[in-house]
């Protein structure tokens, strides 16, 4: 039952993960209003508005896949992957997630972190009069999300694990009714 309590907080957390990325999408949303009405209606341009649409974006869209993979809304093979039974999807899941997902965010991550580093020690800003200072905020998203798609891949693995040891017994893949 300690792996099964476990996988309901990692998928907690990356539910909360994707209340952030809703949050952040609404945020977005009222920049990118704010930006075109000084635009067209004022004749006003702000480069830090537009260089901060990106960065939302960029933090939104980051945010947003450890919670889609937490729910299943991660790209797979589904022609083959929907007809199999719930004990072989989770081997597919197992294995996907300990050869591809892990060593791939790991990757990003380790590499992010040195990229978010040079950023800060350089005091990297905005290129563009009017842009955004601190340019090592948004590169350092980089290895946090990658991070926290680990643990949403380690919530995953719990899921298969959890499957094989017959503690999940629906029809179909579905984590948010966990």
């Amino acid at each position: 039952m300690f792996l099964l309590r476990l996988e309901q907080t990692i998928n907690a957390f990356s539910d909360w993960l994707g209340k952030i990325s809703a949050v952040l999408f609404v945020i977005m949303l009222f920049n990118v209003f704010y930006d075109v009405v000084t635009r067209y209606l004022f004749n006003d341009v702000s480069i830090g508005m537009q260089e901060l649409e990106w960065h939302l974006f960029a933090a939104m869209f980051m945010l947003g896949v450890p919670f889609t993979l937490r729910v299943g809304g991660h790209v797979r093979v589904d022609l083959i992957y929907e007809g199999l039974s719930l004990k072989k999807k989770a081997w597919i899941d197992l294995f996907g997630v300990l050869t591809l997902l892990f060593p791939f965010c790991l990757l990003v991550a380790w590499y992010g972190v040195d990229f978010a580093r040079e950023s800060f020690e350089l005091g990297e800003g905005s290129g563009d009069p009017g842009g955004l200072p601190y340019r090592w905020v948004i590169k350092a998203v980089i290895p946090f999300a990658f991070f926290c798609t680990f643990i949403s891949g380690v919530g995953m693995m719990l899921h298969s694990v959890n499957t094989l040891a017959g503690h999940h017994r629906d029809d179909g893949y579905t984590p948010m009714q966990h």
